[in-house]
């Protein structure tokens, strides 16, 4: 391995007392330190009152692939390389995960300092199920993939958790409504660990209700519920019935499966199964 260290070092989301102590300790030992936002950083560091000597560089999505040669050169030299993301865990919808596979290229060593998630700490404040989850960072503004994700959601029998800004949350609720009904559980999470945090639970309607009513602000999590075994219909010959219909009225065979399954709640791979048997 190389004779540096790449640490990813988890920073607070918005209350500074939030902050470890090997988080400081790290801060002020680091060789250079990667921020998403270097004026953030400097803010953070004078707030937690540290005496941190390293070069601050700027590492954030754009310029995440060009910074990596100049990060791993240091690295490769003996370098104690802390990456810090605005706030919460880096790599995670945040730069590193480019950097971190170069590191693992060059077989130097990395670590990370756990601390605050805005993911796990969103999941464990809604009261959804925490066994199984997935979490989908910034869904697409539009287009197929914000379609497919959509879609993907109607059979999703696991909690899923999403970042999105505020000024979005009112329409991405009601895309969510539109696909999977108005009776699901779910979150928004808003301001995780700041003054003002809040946790507004209920059905979907509730929500969409909630963010008619409310300028929505701050920095917004969204957790849905997984569709409940118990609640997922089995597939009938009705079912069946309406994906013929669909495809002797021109829809392909799998865009009927899918409108079917989401409209009525159905796993669509039983659907799918069901409607091949038909045919043959």
């Amino acid at each position: 391995m190389g004779g540096g260290q790449l640490i990813l070092a988890a920073t607070p989301l918005g209350n500074i007392l939030d902050a470890s102590l090997r988080l400081k300790q790290t801060l002020e030992q680091a060789d250079l330190i990667a921020a998403e936002d270097t004026r953030r950083a400097r803010r953070l560091f004078a707030d937690l009152e540290l005496d941190v000597k390293a070069p601050i560089i700027s590492l954030f999505e754009d310029n995440e692939i060009e910074r990596i040669p100049e990060i791993i050169e240091k690295l490769k030299n003996g370098a104690k390389v802390v990456v810090i993301s605005d706030a919460g865990t880096p790599a995670i919808s945040d730069p590193g995960y480019r950097l971190v596979n170069a590191a693992i290229d060059e077989k130097i060593l990395i670590t990370v300092i756990p601390g605050p998630s805005a993911v796990l700490s969103a999941l464990v404040l809604s009261g959804l199920p925490t066994d199984r989850f997935i979490f989908e960072g910034f869904i697409a503004k539009k287009g197929k993939e914000r379609t497919e994700f959509l879609n993907n959601l109607g059979n999703e029998n696991k909690t899923t958790i999403l970042f999105e800004s505020p000024r979005r949350t009112l329409q991405t609720l009601k895309d969510i409504q539109e696909i999977i009904g108005d009776d699901r559980k779910a979150a928004v999470v808003r301001e995780i660990s700041k003054t003002y945090e809040e946790v507004i639970r209920g059905t979907i309607k509730e929500l969409v209700n909630w963010a008619i009513d409310t300028e929505v602000l701050g920095e917004i999590t969204l957790v849905i519920a997984g569709l409940e075994t118990t609640a997922r219909k089995q597939v009938d010959e009705q079912a069946v019935k309406r994906v013929r219909q669909l495809v002797d009225a021109g829809s392909s065979f799998k865009d009927a499966v899918q409108e079917v399954s989401t409209q009525q709640g159905l796993s669509r791979r039983e659907l799918y199964e069901a409607s091949l048997r038909l045919d043959t």
